[in-house]
């Protein structure tokens, strides 16, 4: 009976949670479900202060980066985001915002951006597996480049994984997600999965967000399912 009242209780609660996934365009799994699950809007965080649960970090040179939470209007829920402020035209300037005490060896993370400014760069980043400063996986897409990128950071060295050449409009809202399971690794973007790879250079770690040289960005929603 204990056996069958376990799994009535599993399918109860992917049927609930299927349903709050889907309203935001979200395909789910059983696995993803069952897994820790982490959601960040930024809307209780006071403005102008890096959002609570959240470490600053580095990689390359130029200016180390200052995130704020900044008011905004017409951000995908309610009308706080979270922003790369301090600008620099470095080219290989990496500022990091990560999230605290993570540290998942699969996942489904997302994020939504708008990218409005930048000379160099209006690059936006997805960050997994994260080590360290010097040692990550970053998928990324660049509006004044029109593409998206898979990268591995090794060493403070970025080696690229994969690309798409395609349209990344600026002063718009997308959606950018990345889906590892072992040495899987599927990219989307606006739920269309535009890259897949195969690396197990880092099999777990930390997530958080990534931007580029002087690129002005804009971030929410920023969602993370653990798959157990």
């Amino acid at each position: 009976m204990k056996k069958y009242a376990l799994i009535i209780f599993v399918c109860m609660n992917f049927l609930i949670t299927s349903g709050a996934f889907a309203q935001q365009g979200q395909k789910v799994t059983v696995a993803e479900i069952l897994g820790e699950r982490k959601e960040y809007y930024f809307d209780n965080d006071e403005l102008s202060n890096t959002p609570k649960g959240f470490f600053e970090a580095h990689t390359g040179s130029g200016k180390k980066g200052q995130w704020r939470v900044l008011k905004v209007q017409h951000s995908p829920s309610s009308d706080n985001v979270v922003v790369q402020t301090k600008t620099d035209k470095t080219a290989k300037r990496f500022p990091l915002l990560m999230v605290e005490y993570i540290d998942y060896k699969d996942a489904m993370v997302y994020v939504k951006f708008r990218a409005e400014g930048g000379e160099i760069d209006q690059a936006a980043g997805l960050v997994f597996r994260y080590k360290d400063n010097q040692n990550y996986y970053v998928l990324s897409a660049n509006a004044l480049k029109n593409n998206v990128h898979l990268y591995k950071v090794s060493n403070g060295q970025q080696k690229l994984l994969g690309e798409k050449n395609m349209p990344v409009s600026s002063n718009e809202w997308h959606l950018l997600k990345v889906v590892y399971d072992g040495k899987k690794i599927r990219c989307f973007f606006e739920n269309a999965m535009v890259i897949e790879v195969l690396d197990d250079t880092f099999s777990s770690g930390g997530i958080g967000l990534w931007t580029k040289s002087d690129s002005y960005v804009l971030f929410d929603d920023l969602v993370l399912q653990e798959n157990s």
